[in-house]
């Protein structure tokens, strides 16, 4: 049900981590930790509250308050993530021709969405043995990755991982090629 949204507010002596509903809703958690303390947040508008020389207090906060805040968050918060998808070669990391005339339009879309972080995730078809196919998930996700930083993005809001043959666009027998399974999925939110 909930996005995690961690914040530091002025005076520096306080700390919040606010959890906020999600749209669609679902299910999630964070557990933060001070020290040898620790809270679980697991409903909509659940605070952390750390101030300096005080122990880590669970609280909740209101819509209005959120809103009141952290406006900027707030309406960041509310954004959907764009989701874009490169297809690969078999067996490699080397993007269609077809992909590769996309990203031209990704990398203009993608720079249209102000400040978040980019998630490439890498995926394979399911030829290959299970292990190969992760390795190869990751190897395209970061093929990705170093593309969007070589077009300037910052490399340190860009993370790449690699799910292999677990989750297919196409589902499928094992050893059967499916083009649409070998792909790279970029989140900007």
């Amino acid at each position: 049900m909930a996005a995690l949204m961690l914040t530091a507010c002025t005076p520096a002596t306080l700390q919040r981590v606010v959890l906020l509903p999600e749209t669609p809703p679902r299910s999630t958690a964070v557990e933060v930790r001070s020290g040898e303390q620790a809270l679980v947040l697991d409903s909509p508008y659940a605070v952390a509250v750390l101030r300096v020389d005080q122990p880590l207090v669970a609280e909740t906060i209101t819509p209005e308050a959120v809103a009141k805040i952290y406006p900027r968050l707030v309406g960041q918060a509310n954004v959907q993530p764009s989701r874009f998808v490169l297809n690969f070669e078999p067996g490699s990391s080397q993007l269609t021709p077809e992909s590769r005339a996309q990203l031209p339009s990704v990398i203009a879309q993608a720079r249209r969405i102000s400040g978040g972080e980019i998630i490439v995730i890498g995926h394979t078809d399911r030829q290959g043995s299970a292990e190969a196919n992760d390795r190869l998930s990751l190897v395209r996700a970061q093929a990705v990755r170093e593309l969007l930083v070589q077009q300037g993005f910052d490399a340190e809001l860009i993370e790449a991982v690699g799910r292999g043959e677990r989750e297919p666009l196409v589902q499928t027998d094992d050893e059967v090629v499916e083009p649409r399974n070998r792909r790279a999925e970029i989140l900007v939110r």
